[in-house]
């Protein structure tokens, strides 16, 4: 008689295949272009009018991938409707940045993080991608679950970053940071409430690496994300409104960790 597999080896199982099948359709002249270009990134369709494809004719030979030729009034892929597409569209396999403890101990750039908890538009989370690039960040790290996935808008808004700047996205957020944390990252939350500015907790963090941990706007940090953080800090503002947005509260706090004793 045959053992029945437990309900978390099935589930991991599902996952695994559902990754497998999962494709992406990315738009725009740029996004195309810096994924064509890119070597890591899996190419399965290539939608092009004809004036895209004469803009696109480098990227396109470094693709190895033949376009189809469309009239621009019948360009019809699965993207969402209003999308500015610029006559170029690519369906590819999201990228696989491997494990996080590869990327958080070894990778390029300086070793800072981000961290975002249920931040689900992908207009924040490219714009993130994008600040993370400009300053130097290992990764942007996120639940699997409740975070915006690898989309055509949100390569789009990052411009190019989703080609080249790690995004992770795990299974267990709390648990992900207790390993940057075992790491030696210091985590620091951001939350408005708090008296602690961010360049006290910078202080706190001395040399070393740092995750920053930034909720979604609204509910902000969730109770255990705060929990496993090592200190909360807000960005001081001049006047009354005092609130940014995820990505420019990112940038900030970004381009403040990066300068650290400069």
């Amino acid at each position: 008689m045959a053992t029945q597999k437990p309900d978390w080896v099935i589930d991991k199982e599902r996952a695994k295949r559902q990754a497998a099948n999962e494709t992406v359709w990315l738009f725009g002249l740029h996004a195309v272009r810096d994924a064509l270009m890119n070597p890591a990134r899996e190419k399965l369709r290539l939608v092009l009018t004809k004036n895209a494809a004469d803009k696109l004719a480098e990227a396109i030979d470094k693709g190895g991938i033949t376009p189809e030729i469309v009239d621009p009034r019948k360009f019809s892929v699965p993207i969402d409707e209003g999308s500015v597409h610029q006559g170029a569209a690519l369906q590819a396999k999201p990228l696989n940045w491997g494990n996080l403890a590869d990327i958080a101990i070894s990778g390029q750039g300086a070793p800072l993080v981000v961290v975002l908890d249920r931040v689900t538009d992908p207009h924040n989370v490219g714009a993130v991608l994008r600040s993370a690039e400009v300053f130097g960040a290992r990764a942007v790290i996120a639940p699997h679950r409740h975070s915006a996935p690898e989309t055509g808008a949100l390569a789009k808004t990052a411009s190019g970053a989703l080609e080249r700047q790690p995004y992770l996205r795990i299974g267990n957020l709390s648990d992900a940071m207790e390993e940057l944390r075992a790491m030696g990252y210091f985590l620091i939350g951001l939350a408005g409430e708090t008296e602690t500015e961010l360049a006290a907790g910078l202080t706190q963090a001395g040399s070393r690496p740092v995750a920053l941990v930034l909720g979604a706007e609204g509910p902000g940090l969730r109770q255990k994300t705060r929990e496993t953080c090592d200190i909360l800090v807000r960005i001081p503002a001049a006047g009354g409104f005092g609130s940014l947005n995820v990505s420019n509260a990112a940038a900030v706090a970004l381009y403040a960790a990066g300068n650290r004793g400069a």
